[in-house]
Formats: C-alpha cells, structure tokens, sequence
C-alpha cells in the first residue's frame, strides 16, 4: 500500500511516486496523475472540490465553495482557461446541458437554499427557490439541495439531500409538477438522498438516485416511481455519472464509514461492480457484493468524478485539505 499525506495546495507524498502508479481492475486501469489539476492557491483558490463537467468544447468545469472562484474551467491538460464567481458559498451541485447550442450550469447551493441556472460564463438564467407548496417544507432552512440532473425535455429534477430528502420535479420554466421521496428507509424514501441522473441506458429514461447513508443506488420512473435498487455495501456513493454503457460514482467514505477514505466505484450494464480505483478487488458471491473498503491510501473524500471523450477520470474531492482535482488517465 502507498500512503499519501495531503496539505495546503495539494501538496502530497505520491508527488515522487505517482508516474507509475495504477489502480482499477480489470477492463478498468488507470494511470494516476495528482498534478494534473494544480494551480497557485494564492489566485486561484479552492475550498471543497464538489463536482465537475466536461463542456461541449472538451473543457473540465470545476465547482467549488470557495467565493473567490466558484467556477474554475481548464483545458484537458490541467491548464487554466477561465474562472468567476463570489456569490454560491455553498455551492454543491453542478449540472452541465447542452441546450440549443449553448451550454448551461445547473448550482445547487446549500446554504442559499437554491439551484440557479446560469450559462457557462456566469449569467444567471433562472433561480429556484425551496419549494414552500410541498407540505415537507416549512421554511427555507429545511431546503438543502446537493444535485440535479437534466431531462432530454428540460425538466429538471433536485435532490435534496441535505434537507428532507425529497425529490423535486420541475418543468423547464421552473413550474413544479411532482415531489417524492422524503425520509425514511423504506424503499421508497432516502437516508441522504445525494445524488441524481437521468439513465436511459435501457432504451427509456429512468432515475437513478443515491441513497449515500444505506450504500445503495435506487432506481426510479420518471413519475417517482420506485422500481429498483442496487447494493453497494461498504460504498458511501455520490452523485452516479453515465458514460456509455457504464455508471461511474466517487465514493467518499469507505467500509464503515471512516474519514479520509474513499476510492471510485464503476458498474457496467448490468449495475455490477467491476472497478473500484483506490478500493479493493469487487467480489460477488451469489450474485451479492462483498463489503467495500478502501485499499490504497489514494483519495480523500472523493466527492465526484467526471469522464472526457477519450475515459480519462477527473476526481473532486471534499474535505481534503484545499486539494485540486486528480486525473486518471485510461490504459
């Protein structure tokens, strides 16, 4: 096992070791390059790294909580093309669709309880507040919202997973049409409903939502629905990202739960488990997945991964000391 100790401005143990470093199994391998996302904190800084996006032009976006920059977008080779934003001191979510021709950022921001729409320079499109019609909501404290995803139609759909754990379902003018979900570990309900994706890998649109705090994945008609869930034991999942035929998700706690763990998790088709970067060797026995946990000392907090044209990784991670993004390079 290669330990790695993180400080102020990325700074690492595997800076002398990581040009040969692979992690992954099977058709799943990557090449590790902690340097890749690295700036001078001094301009450019970052608190959490919550999420990315790749945008219609190949560029990485970059959401984090810091209100010097909310927003840093780089070249696939780490290089700093642009940054902006001071207003989204909880800045959590970030959501990125190709609309018209243009693309457009969906935020949730925790602490303004809100998900605004802006373009991808900054300019703000549409906000939606917390949803004082649903009966689950009393005031805007209660509304925490971590995560949207984006219908073909433009409907969007809001985890609040910070908050009561409901799901919103608003239409493309931001006219609210559904509420489901809420509290609970019935199998319609969430213990931290994290993250959203519209899947339609089955030929038909369907969600798939995070329930982090019971290590699963739950799956949803469009209508809010309950149809399915997968199990991911010792895999505390954020927001599921697909690519292709295959679900990719940072796991930012393993095994039991412990701080500063956290690998990768990667499903194929079926919803198996077939890669975990950073993590053990996946194993199932009678169809069920053996227990996760955390193997090589890699990351910390990963809170999201995102995936370029060519299967490269980018991982964001929380909580890990002001830490860039990491690149996986695909081998």
């Amino acid at each position: 096992m290669i330990a790695a100790s993180f400080g102020a401005g990325g700074m690492n143990m595997l800076d002398s070791q990581s040009r040969d470093l692979i992690v992954g199994h099977g058709s799943h391998r990557y090449k590790v390059d902690v340097h890749w996302g690295r700036l001078d904190p001094g301009r450019v800084p970052v608190k959490d790294c919550h999420e990315m996006a790749v945008d219609s032009q190949g560029r990485i976006v970059l959401l984090t909580n810091h209100i010097r920059n909310n927003i840093i977008i780089y070249s696939k080779k780490g290089k700093l093309l642009q940054s902006w934003g001071t207003e989204y001191p909880g800045a959590h979510g970030l959501t990125l669709m190709n609309e018209g021709g243009e693309d457009m950022l969906y935020i949730t921001d925790t602490e303004r309880h809100e998900v605004i729409k802006t373009t991808i320079d900054g300019r703000v499109l549409m906000v939606l507040p917390y949803p004082a019609e649903v009966d689950a909501y009393e005031d805007a404290s209660q509304y925490l919202p971590t995560e949207t995803a984006i219908a073909a139609n433009g409907d969007i759909y809001i985890a609040d997973g910070y908050g009561q754990q409901c799901i919103l379902h608003y239409n493309a003018r931001g006219e609210l049409l559904n509420a489901f979900g809420g509290k609970g570990i019935e199998e319609d309900k969430f213990e931290n409903a994290h993250g959203i994706c519209i899947d339609t890998r089955s030929g038909k649109p369907e969600l798939l939502i995070t329930a982090r705090q019971q290590n699963k994945l739950k799956r949803f008609s469009p209508e809010g629905k309950w149809l399915a869930n997968i199990d991911l034991p010792g895999a505390y999942i954020c927001r599921p990202v697909i690519k292709g035929e295959h679900v990719y998700l940072a796991t930012i706690w393993s095994g039991d739960g412990a701080e500063n763990t956290g690998f990768i998790s990667i499903l194929d088709k079926n919803n198996r488990l077939i890669s975990a970067p950073g993590g053990n060797q996946p194993i199932y026995h009678q169809g069920n997945l053996s227990p996760m946990y955390q193997q090589l000392q890699l990351f910390k907090h990963p809170h999201d991964v995102c995936i370029d044209e060519d299967e490269n990784l980018y991982v964001a991670q929380w909580n890990a000391g002001h830490l860039y993004p990491f690149k996986l390079i695909r081998i």
